[in-house]
């Protein structure tokens, strides 16, 4: 995803999800019982053993914290395309003489949500995994491209710094919390590229390098955008480029490596739901109901986003709910679940307990926020429908 943010203020002005995803393929690998995540200790079994209830509150969380991911891409298709489309007209080849304007919407964005599906209905029925990496390159060379053209948009004419408030509300910071484990929560990324290198033991390494570079662009293109754009900065830095040919390029840029990535994450909770689905019919009936499931899946997503289109709100509400689960309070249980037999050191186990009672206090503080939110902002919702661009 482009730069994006959930509230007013410095500390929440953007965060930056880049889905930079390896070979489909990979994730394959995740339903080896042979892969390389476990060396097969007594610890593990016993750990494995206890712990094989947790295995289906995991994927649940799974599933819905991809099918999120699919409601916040609906969401910010819809965004993108309304704007590109409502400025057409007046979309001009000069990008520094642009000045601010206000469009009145001709179609509310929740249409062009609808007007999305029949095409995500047919990414999702593809199942070749082969096809989806050719999807997957064609977003990450989109993406790339786009945020470039952000980049050195967002380094010039930034205006005194002095007039933007140092800090907002602290009812601000749980929705901040969400829209941060959203951002950073890739699970369903993580575990197939491990299981992929040829010498695991490296893992933590190019983990830790990875990690700081995603954190480095987050906070540069994050403060940044706040620099730039001000207090108003709106949910995706996107709707925020100027009305000209080359930002209107960006947009599209980016709808076509959101609608590719789409597909990529729709993969993970398929490949959970379907065989359980199909598992239970004849082999006649599996490719109907294989597919069948695949259009109802992809028509939630939608129906979804269409009830909470609001691009900030949705993507702090599925960091809060799910992403907290698999990224914060889950992981350290099952650590302590999984090597307790061994005897953790006092200090392994407070570790985990705090990071497991902070993810909590986050997933029920920043759902609540973002919930609230959402109750709050249903009376000026279709006021907010306007295109803004700035200069």
């Amino acid at each position: 995803m482009p730069v994006t943010k959930n509230a007013e203020g410095p500390q929440e002005a953007a965060t930056l999800k880049l889905d930079l995803m390896p070979s489909p393929k990979s994730t394959k690998k995740l339903q080896n019982k042979d892969s390389g995540f476990l060396d097969g200790s007594s610890s593990e079994s016993s750990g494995l053993e206890k712990t094989k209830g947790i295995t289906h509150i995991v994927s649940v969380f799974l599933v819905v914290t991809q099918l999120g991911f699919c409601c916040v891409y609906i969401v910010f298709l819809a965004d993108n395309l309304k704007q590109v489309i409502e400025a057409v007209n007046g979309t001009t080849h000069n990008c520094h003489n642009n000045k601010t304007m206000t469009l009145t919407p001709t179609m509310d964005s929740r249409l062009y949500m609808l007007a999305f599906l029949p095409f995500l209905s047919l990414l999702v029925l593809i199942r070749n995994l082969r096809v989806l990496t050719i999807f997957s390159l064609l977003a990450n060379v989109s993406m790339l491209v786009s945020l470039v053209i952000i980049a050195q948009h967002i380094t010039q004419g930034i205006p005194d710094p002095s007039r933007l408030p140092l800090a907002t509300s602290w009812k601000t910071y749980p929705l901040f919390f969400g829209t941060a484990i959203f951002s950073f929560e890739s699970i369903g990324v993580v575990l197939p590229l491990e299981n992929k290198m040829k010498d695991a033991r490296h893992f933590p390494a190019i983990l830790s390098l990875g990690m700081s570079i995603i954190t480095a662009l987050y906070i540069a293109i994050g403060a940044l955008g706040y620099l730039r754009f001000g207090d108003n900065i709106r949910a995706s830095i996107t709707l925020n480029l100027p009305n000209c040919w080359l930002y209107q390029s960006v947009k599209l840029l980016y709808i076509v490596g959101i609608l590719c990535t789409y597909a990529l994450q729709f993969y993970v909770p398929a490949e959970i739901i379907v065989p359980f689905t199909v598992s239970r019919v004849s082999e006649r009936w599996a490719l109907p109901v294989d597919l069948s499931v695949r259009l109802a899946m992809v028509c939630l997503t939608c129906m979804l986003a269409i009830l909470i289109p609001r691009l900030d709100l949705v993507l702090s509400l599925v960091g809060s709910v799910s992403s907290s689960a698999l990224a914060l309070i889950i992981p350290p249980l099952l650590e302590i679940a999984t090597y307790s037999s061994e005897g953790l050191c006092p200090l392994t186990i407070a570790k985990d307990a705090l990071i497991s009672i902070l993810g909590f206090v986050g997933f029920v503080t920043g759902t609540y926020q973002a919930l609230d939110e959402l109750i709050e902002s249903e009376e000026s919702l279709p006021s907010s429908n306007s295109t803004i661009f700035n200069q």
